[in-house]
């Protein structure tokens, strides 16, 4: 009996649903003529079975808690069930439990067609052996748990977020875990026999498998012209990100340390006009070797998401391709800054150069690089183009004049797919 498992509740303890579950309950409860809930309510809906919650909090009769459950799942099983989120640190603490050699299942009360999709959608599926879920209205935890393991088993551990799920692990004989993040309170999990509990995803991994090296996260950048709505798809891709469980680190070059910080305000200030570009290059690629070492590393070591607005490919371009300083010179000026740092991808906003000034003057008064004559942007552009041709697999391009509904699905689908490949 060698086998370790850690089998997890859904709701509340590896997705936050509450969003999703709420919605469809209202929705249910308006159809059947009763009054809107308040959110003391809807919360205990969270854990329990559908009919055990219809009957025993809005007191429904068996046949009524059926009805209400069809209406429920009608529309919970093709929007619902995606009005939902990984916690942030779920993946690292499924990562590390999985280097740490445990194996891993799903005991929920949820049935088992949105319980897949959901972690199909999540990217979740691949973590778990075993899945199990409610059959016929009964979600019997118990007996679902002792349907998950094996019959031989050297250590196995229930997760969850409510006393069902602590109950059902004790009457089975196995050890709980009780994660305080979700839908129940402490004193809740601790009355129904939590053995541990854990504040943050992240506290999982470290009372389950301390000492176990973190898997390495990863380092991602977004390039684009002044204008090609960096910003704007920055913000839309850590929000995804933070959605399927990954914990991200923003930050931005020049900048991204106090010490960068500092250098990105003589950067950018228009007085500076005098500035040699090779003191300029110079001096990007000090705060780049700054924010390599005190954030950059450190982050990824540790298990997250670095999302960095800018990173070198941007010096190449403006001071290699719009300074005309050369891609290869500054690519050597840069070498000891990064010192084979580099993102494991890169999604750059293409867009023709004239379209992307005229949107950025539009929105506000030009910086000391956007205020260079059209010929520079040209020159940019070109030595982005240069620079993906060189490392194309790195690269993600994506077209950034269209939609920007449909360009932030077009790169979320792109890093997701990376992320999904490489780390799970």
């Amino acid at each position: 009996m060698t086998d370790k498992w850690v089998l997890f509740d859904l709701d509340g303890t590896l997705t936050q649903s509450e969003e999703g579950i709420w919605k469809s309950a209202r929705h249910t409860l308006k159809t059947l003529g009763y009054p809107e809930p308040d959110g003391a309510t809807l919360q205990k809906m969270i854990g329990p079975p559908l009919v055990w919650s219809f009957r025993e909090l809005y007191g429904m009769t068996e046949e009524q808690a059926l009805q209400a459950q069809e209406i429920y799942r009608g529309r919970y099983n093709t929007v619902g069930l995606y009005e939902n989120r990984v916690y942030p640190g779920i993946r690292y603490a499924l990562r590390c439990l999985k280097k740490a050699g445990y194996r891993l299942g799903v005991v929920t009360g949820k049935p088992e067609n949105p319980t897949r999709k959901i972690l199909e959608h999540f990217g979740l599926a691949p973590f778990f052996e075993s899945v199990i879920c409610a059959t016929d209205n009964k979600a019997d935890k118990e007996e679902m748990i002792r349907k998950s393991l094996p019959g031989d088993f050297a250590e196995a551990w229930m997760t969850g977020d409510r006393k069902f799920d602590m109950e059902g692990g004790k009457r089975a004989g196995i050890h709980t875990l009780g994660v305080t993040y979700g839908y129940g309170s402490e004193e809740e999990l601790r009355e129904s026999g939590a053995e541990k509990l854990a504040h943050t995803p992240r506290e999982i991994a470290e009372i389950l498998c301390p000492g176990t090296e973190p898997p390495r996260g990863a380092f991602l950048s977004m390039e684009g012209l002044d204008g090609s709505g960096k910003g704007t798809q920055l913000e839309r891709l850590a929000g995804t990100l933070d959605r399927y469980g990954f914990e991200v680190v923003r930050t931005r070059e020049p900048g991204g340390t106090a010490i960068g910080e500092k250098i990105r305000g003589i950067l950018l200030d228009r007085e500076n006009a005098e500035m040699a570009d090779e003191t300029e290059a110079l001096l990007y690629a000090a705060s780049r070797a700054q924010h390599v070492r005190e954030l950059i590393r450190p982050a990824v070591a540790a298990g997250k998401i670095v999302l960095c607005d800018r990173f070198l490919d941007s010096s190449a371009a403006y001071q290699g391709g719009g300074r005309q300083l050369g891609l290869e010179k500054v690519l050597m000026m840069n070498a000891p800054a990064v010192d084979g740092t580099l993102p494991d991808l890169t999604v750059y906003l293409e867009i023709n150069h004239r379209k992307a000034l005229e949107r950025r003057c539009a929105v506000s008064e030009p910086d000391r690089m956007e205020m260079e004559a059209e010929q520079f942007h040209a020159r940019v552009e070109d030595g982005y183009h240069r620079l993906i041709s060189k490392d194309p697999g790195r690269f993600a391009v994506v077209n950034a004049e269209g939609d920007r509904e449909e360009i932030a699905a077009e790169i979320a689908r792109k890093v997701l797919e990376r992320l999904l490949e490489d780390l799970d």
